[in-house]
């Protein structure tokens, strides 16, 4: 049924349209923290249902086919942002095992044993051991206010938490942010994990299993709130670093957050496009059809776990675009 009606949604040639799958991470197997983050057995059936579906394209094709106008019918990419360890170790014998590529964007300051912040935050939440986390002594530092007091009795209670705290710091500047977090640990008494993100080596081997991988700037910053240097310098550098790892040009980019106006501007855009790259995309819900800006392309997932719920919403994204 739903290969019949994508078929209608997404027809081939210069009428196609093109939707991009968007992940970040897929977990061995359920966390109780936070139980509708994709885990191995969901992914399994997810890649299932598209590989029945669709048919997936490696992202640059995909792009190049619809700049041509001659994407196939139901034609669909999939993705994954920031470089987190289990992208590698789960998720890509999974993909390999029903024959699907992927690309993978990667933020690459994180890469062989660093962290990004929001990890921090989550982990300190997770491990602390204290039925209330008391975060009154930390102040932001635009002077808004304290982090507040965080009741920790339930899984529910710990996700409420990490909202909370994470919402407060998102869009402080780096530094600021990595500072707080780090301090946030701190106050939690605990040591968070190291080994979240992928290594070198793990990267060169999502390549060598046939994956594609693109850049996602070095510390995954919120673009719009930089110089255009800064921005320009988070971007190149970190394309340079992959294709020094990876010894090949690294021609895609998505924009960290990814929301335009909020997470990047039209500045944004325009150093991806003088530096370049193929095609950058963003967190916009749609589906690229011929009159999409190819370097604000949208991507949206499904996070529907039954197979009839996540048909209709992939179906519904392509309606509405």
């Amino acid at each position: 049924m739903f290969k019949t009606v994508l078929k209608q949604l997404s027809p081939a040639g210069a009428r196609g349209r093109l939707s991009i799958l968007i992940f970040h991470r897929v977990l061995p197997q359920t966390d109780p923290i936070f139980p509708g983050e994709v885990d191995a057995a969901a992914f399994d059936a997810i890649c299932g249902w598209l590989a029945a579906w669709c048919n997936v394209l490696p992202l640059d094709t995909a792009v190049q086919q619809l700049k041509n106008g001659t994407l196939p019918e139901r034609a669909t990419a999939i993705t994954f942002d920031d470089g987190y360890a289990d992208n590698r170790t789960v998720a890509q014998p999974i993909l390999t095992r029903h024959g699907l590529p992927c690309s993978f964007f990667i933020a690459t300051d994180f890469l062989d044993g660093g962290r990004m912040w929001n990890d921090t935050v989550i982990e300190a939440v997770r491990h602390c051991r204290t039925p209330e986390l008391d975060l009154s002594s930390l102040q932001k530092p635009d002077g808004s206010g304290d982090l507040g007091r965080h009741a920790l009795g339930s899984p529910d209670a710990r996700r409420q938490a990490i909202e909370s705290i994470l919402g407060q710091i998102k869009y402080l500047p780096v530094a600021e942010r990595k500072t707080l977090t780090e301090r946030i640990a701190d106050q939690a008494a605990v040591t968070p994990a190291n080994d979240l993100m992928m290594t070198s080596q793990q990267l060169r081997e999502l390549r060598a299993a046939g994956m594609q991988i693109g850049a996602h700037t070095r510390s995954h910053p919120i673009l719009a709130k930089l110089s255009a240097d800064d921005a320009h310098a988070e971007i190149a550098d970190s394309r340079r670093f992959l294709e020094d790892v990876l010894g090949e040009r690294v021609g895609l980019f998505a924009y960290p957050n990814g929301k335009p106006g909020t997470d990047y501007i039209p500045e944004s855009v325009r150093i991806v496009r003088e530096l370049g790259f193929d095609a950058a995309v963003s967190t916009t819900k749609g589906a690229a059809d011929a009159n999409t800006d190819l370097f604000q392309i949208p991507r949206f997932t499904p996070w529907d776990r039954s197979k009839l719920r996540f048909g209709a919403r992939f179906a519904d994204n392509l309606w509405r675009a």
